[in-house]
């Protein structure tokens, strides 16, 4: 496994985040109708009061030094009595299936306690996959799952509570 980092972003990593987000938008084209503009990139429009929102918890992933991706948590939730949403996870194409995603959403869940969901596009099939062996993991089978549209597309959410721990690091390491 990669030595793997996860840094608070600050405003001057938003740029940093938004074209992440390009590469994050052509992943999801395999499963959503995205087109692209005329230019050759995603059409959308900066995220700035998404990144504005308190509640909004964006970090850059790097691993072995070199920017891996990017990770979101928010409270832009779909299912009553939930506090906490990942709001985007994307780990670029070389760092997938090292563990990467995995570390990452562990020491999300650790440092944010509290009424969780995570859910996926039922079209994507390796978040399905994904989120089907990692979920039992991470909350020891205590979770349960619901379908719901979001956008008017078929989703699997999975909710759980993650318990208090102490405060995480601001700036956590993957285990060498």
């Amino acid at each position: 496994m990669p030595l793997i980092e996860l840094h608070a972003a600050q405003r001057d990593d938003l740029d940093t985040i938004e074209n992440l987000m390009q590469f994050y938008l052509y992943d999801f084209s395999e499963w959503l109708p995205l087109k692209l503009a005329g230019h050759g990139f995603f059409s959308i429009q900066p995220k700035l009061e998404y990144w504005r929102k308190p509640a909004t918890q964006p970090f850059l992933i790097t691993a072995d030094g070199e920017l891996a991706g990017f990770v979101t948590v928010d409270d832009q939730t779909h299912l009553d009595g939930v506090q906490l949403n990942l709001g985007y996870l994307f780990v670029i194409r070389r760092f997938r299936g090292l563990g990467v995603a995995k570390f990452v959403v562990s020491d999300l869940l650790s440092r944010n306690p509290g009424q969780w969901h995570i859910f996926h596009i039922d079209a994507n099939l390796p978040a399905r996959r994904f989120w089907a062996r990692l979920i039992p993991i991470l909350t020891g089978n205590l979770y349960s799952l619901h379908q719901r549209p979001v956008d008017g597309y078929p989703c699997t959410f999975y909710r759980f509570e993650t318990p208090p721990q102490s405060a995480g690091p601001v700036h956590a390491t993957s285990p060498c």
